[in-house]
């Protein structure tokens, strides 16, 4: 690997890059937050499929136009003189170092070089000066956030308005369990799943469209919440699936072009069997 002073030129150069194209290249200097931030959505995007293939090099490269957009963003910020890349930075170590009082003290917030609390030294100018485990760290860090000058005002105000929806009630659910609103045993969320499915199923059958609308977001909700309470990634798992569905569906199609017949033309018990040659030898190769 680099060492920080190699790490720290190849960062200045993107900057240096940037600032060139943003002066000479038409494209670069027409670019708003607002025309950005599209692509910006596209590039998070790329750069989670990457991440859930493990593909290391493709990671590396959607990181890298990940990069770029933060850094035009800043650019930007810098000619309207609302703030630059070091604003950003600065401001992201000190949020770093005030909530995590555990390792640093609060006084340190601001230096350039904060030097962490000697290991079983305790900071008892702060209330969230112990936290040994990741879920202690978690439930001090959304209480912290509340205390800071603009932090969040409430609990669940961290939440951004744009997530994905099965994402955001996740997060919904891991906020309000960090200060203590959650289910005491994780066994009895199955009852909650369960009522959930039973009135989901009540008024499916009475076909009110609005009502069963309601009730299957309910549903999903309770069943993300289980999957939250068993450690388990809903999005994660979703997406599983669906990359399953793609491989196996595709096998399908495949032998449909191969015989030269039309999906379409198949029967759905000509379909199932293939799609069950697909899940045999899925499980063959694993």
């Amino acid at each position: 690997m680099h060492t920080r002073d190699e790490q720290m030129k190849a960062f200045g150069r993107l900057l240096d890059v940037l600032d060139q194209l943003r002066e000479k290249c038409p494209w670069d200097r027409k670019q708003t937050n607002e025309s950005l931030r599209p692509n910006t959505i596209e590039e998070t995007y790329e750069l989670c499929d990457a991440l859930s293939r493990g593909d290391a090099h493709d990671t590396m490269k959607e990181l890298g136009d990940v990069m770029m957009h933060l850094c035009f963003y800043a650019k930007i910020g810098a000619e309207q003189g609302e703030f630059d890349i070091y604003d950003v930075l600065r401001q992201q170590a000190d949020k770093l170092i005030f909530r995590h009082p555990h390792i640093y003290h609060p006084s340190q917030v601001g230096e350039d070089e904060p030097k962490p609390l000697p290991y079983g030294e305790t900071n008892e100018e702060r209330e969230f000066s112990h936290a040994s485990t990741s879920a202690e760290v978690l439930q001090n860090w959304e209480q912290i956030k509340l205390k800071e000058k603009d932090g969040n005002k409430t609990v669940l105000s961290g939440v951004p308005a744009a997530l994905p929806s099965l994402i955001k009630a996740y997060r919904i659910q891991d906020k309000a369990r960090n200060v203590g609103f959650d289910w005491q045993k994780r066994e009895d969320v199955w009852d909650k799943v369960r009522e959930e499915l039973n009135e989901l199923e009540m008024e499916l059958n009475k076909e009110d469209k609005e009502k069963s609308t309601d009730e299957l977001g309910d549903f999903l909700f309770s069943v993300i919440n289980a999957a939250r309470l068993y450690k388990l990634n809903p999005d994660n798992a979703l997406e599983r699936t669906n990359a399953k569905f793609i491989r196996r569906f595709n096998y399908i199609e495949q032998h449909s072009i191969r015989a030269g017949r039309p999906l379409t033309e198949m029967s759905l018990d000509e379909m199932d069997q293939l799609w069950n040659e697909a899940k045999a030898q899925e499980k063959k190769e694993s």
